[in-house]
């Protein structure tokens, strides 16, 4: 296969799968989904994900590191990389009574990363934001009438970027990424008749849906120790984000589940409202982090905070208020990645073993009832662990001679809630990445 196959091949996997992405939920089904935008995405990619998510330091000339936009400015004036990545997830919820097990896969990003000028590089892709994907109930009694209350959820946000990162001196980078945040959310509460024959099913539903730019600015400065070790350290800010949307807010009866069967008419409309102009905010965000890399070598900690507590969001569709809704959120990720010798011609000693580790709290916050007495006890979010471990195996181009990696990861996340009575989380996951360095740059002298 030639060069310009090769670069045309990689352009049409890039647009079709971006364009089917734009036809897909992002597969959750944790009840949690149920609160603000639903579980944010970490917005790591491939080794980085298996290095615990760390990514403001990261300054790699193989890698598309869109945590941090200065990072593009690495890349040779040579190289394109097509980076791809899908997952797998395992996930239980327990409340201490009961549990439900969940098997789930994704399509989790794409991105491409290309040079510009000497000393310029961008990138793009798409990336998730957030996810919601949730089905859950109980049977509840009203005088001779036994019903089964359903809560149901599908949605989530998604980013197109597009990046540039330009290196005006040595050692300092500076970079920003555009991105066209998008995403569909739909809420519903199904009632669900048990013992009476005939009777019609009622559906609650609430929908909005999101359109807007998000900015990300970044910086990195790196501190050489000798000709083959350095410090960088990574710095990001994103600002707030305020967005509005009409929420269309329905209640209807129907002759069968409006799940099993979602292209029936409704017997009978009770309401059909639209709340114009309802406001979404998302947080500033800051994050530092630093490096230290050699030949064999390389260690890093991140850090994030986001501004979270007071912003807008309907109250029409949790009944939270902006003093208990949510939470200034931290993260805290730590990894290293290690290589025996990455120019050995033996394969083992040029494979790249990666771990590390990550610790943060919800942004959103959950209502919390006691299932016996049907009593609130209060407001609360929970804490996430996380462990990860995975391998970068190389595969060289014999006629280019650049690297590629295939990306195994391993990962685990508990989820600890602050009260009793709230769901506990645990999920495993597994992903593939597949990062392709190719030799797209150079002017042939012949055919």
């Amino acid at each position: 296969m030639n060069i310009t196959t090769k670069r045309h091949l990689s352009l049409l996997v890039f647009f079709t799968v971006t364009t089917a992405i734009f036809a897909q939920q992002v597969g959750s089904n944790s009840p949690y989904g149920r609160y603000g935008y639903g579980l944010l995405s970490n917005q790591s990619l491939g080794a980085s994900e298996a290095m615990g998510g760390i990514s403001y330091g990261l300054r790699r000339s193989q890698q598309v590191n869109p945590g941090n936009p200065a990072s593009y400015s690495k890349l040779d004036s040579l190289t394109f990389i097509f980076d791809l990545g899908v997952s797998g997830h395992y996930a239980s919820y327990s409340d201490g009574l009961n549990k439900q097990n969940f098997y789930n896969g994704n399509l989790d990003y794409i991105a491409i990363q290309f040079p510009v000028l000497s000393k310029v590089g961008a990138s793009i892709g798409l990336l998730p934001y957030s996810k919601v994907g949730y089905n859950y109930g109980q049977t509840r009694s009203l005088s001779d009438i036994v019903y089964e209350e359903v809560f149901r959820g599908t949605g989530g946000l998604s980013q197109i970027y597009a990046g540039i990162a330009y290196e005006p001196i040595p050692y300092f980078s500076v970079g920003a990424n555009v991105s066209y945040l998008f995403g569909n959310f739909s809420y519903s509460s199904v009632s669900v008749p048990r013992t009476a024959t005939g009777a019609t099913i009622g559906e609650e539903k609430k929908k909005y849906s999101i359109r807007d730019l998000k900015y990300d600015f970044g910086a990195q400065v790196t501190f050489p120790v000798d000709k083959t070790s350095s410090f960088t350290l990574g710095a990001v800010f994103s600002p707030k984000l305020a967005s509005k949307s009409d929420v269309y807010a329905t209640e209807m009866m129907f002759l069968s589940d409006p799940y099993t069967n979602p292209y029936q008419n409704p017997s009978e409309v009770l309401r059909d409202d639209t709340l114009s102009s309802q406001q979404f905010h998302l947080p500033a965000t800051y994050g530092l982090g630093v490096t230290y890399s050699n030949t064999n070598l390389l260690v890093g900690l991140d850090g994030t905070f986001q501004q979270w507590n007071g912003l807008d969001y309907p109250e029409v569709l949790d009944g939270l208020t902006p003093e208990n809704r949510f939470n200034n959120a931290y993260r805290i990720n730590a990894g290293a990645e290690y290589v025996v010798d990455p120019y050995s011609r033996d394969f083992f000693s040029r494979v790249r073993l990666r771990a590390g580790i990550s610790y943060g709290n919800s942004y959103a916050n959950v209502s919390v009832y006691n299932p016996s007495t049907n009593q609130s006890v209060g407001v609360g979010g929970f804490k996430e662990y996380g462990i990860n471990f995975g391998l970068g195996l190389p595969f060289r181009d014999s006629m280019s001679g650049r690297l590629s990696l295939l990306n195994i990861g391993f990962g685990y996340t508990s989820q600890r809630p602050d009260l009793p009575y709230m769901i506990k989380q645990d999920m495993f996951k597994i992903s593939l990445n597949m990062n392709i360095n190719e030799f797209w740059f150079f002017k042939r002298q012949f055919n």
